[in-house]
């Protein structure tokens, strides 16, 4: 029988019990790890850093947690922020560079291929887009539940995602059948 995440959080509020935030980190963990690998450009090191950051902020403000959002809605929150941070902190070149974008397009021969092609297709995106884009396609969330997760209007997000598709669609040309 599998304990549900306020139960565990509460385990660890109340009683300081290590074991019940290793199991939240372990639930959580490679989703978001995916996430951020995604959001980086396939970044491994970098991603992994950034979930780091991310379960070291969740322990420390979990008394903060009030139950309001999916538990993992709230992870996610605070994951974007460590992401958001990491980009103004290092002031990165969101646009590709021409040259490293391939002439001959992206290589579809497995499912791994085709991730890390999304992630690169992402980088185009500003920070706070490529998460809404990500969120909804490869995470499948609600735009209500980007929403919360980017603590942005709903009408922002779905623009950001709106305005991405045909940006996306034209990146991965070469994954779509026939093609």
């Amino acid at each position: 029988m599998e304990i549900d995440d306020g139960a565990l959080i509460n385990r660890v509020l109340d009683k300081g019990d290590e074991h019940a935030f290793s199991e939240l980190v372990k639930r959580y963990q490679s989703q978001l790890r995916y996430s951020l690998r995604s959001l980086t450009g396939w970044d491994e090191a970098l991603a992994d850093d950034l979930a780091q950051e991310t379960f070291i902020k969740v322990y420390k403000s979990l008394h903060q947690y009030q139950g309001n959002a999916k538990f993992f809605t709230w992870v996610y929150r605070i994951a974007y922020n460590c992401f958001a941070a990491h980009c103004r902190k290092q002031k990165q070149e969101i646009q590709l560079e021409m040259e490293d974008i391939p002439d001959e397009g992206f290589n579809p021969e497995t499912e791994a291929d085709l991730h890390r092609d999304f992630a690169r297709a992402l980088k185009v995106f500003e920070p706070q887009q490529r998460m809404a884009l990500h969120l909804s396609y490869q995470r499948q969330l609600s735009h209500s539940e980007i929403a919360e997760v980017m603590d942005c209007p709903l009408g922002t997000v779905k623009s950001y995602i709106n305005r991405g598709q045909e940006v996306l669609k034209q990146r991965m040309m070469s994954w779509q059948p026939g093609e």
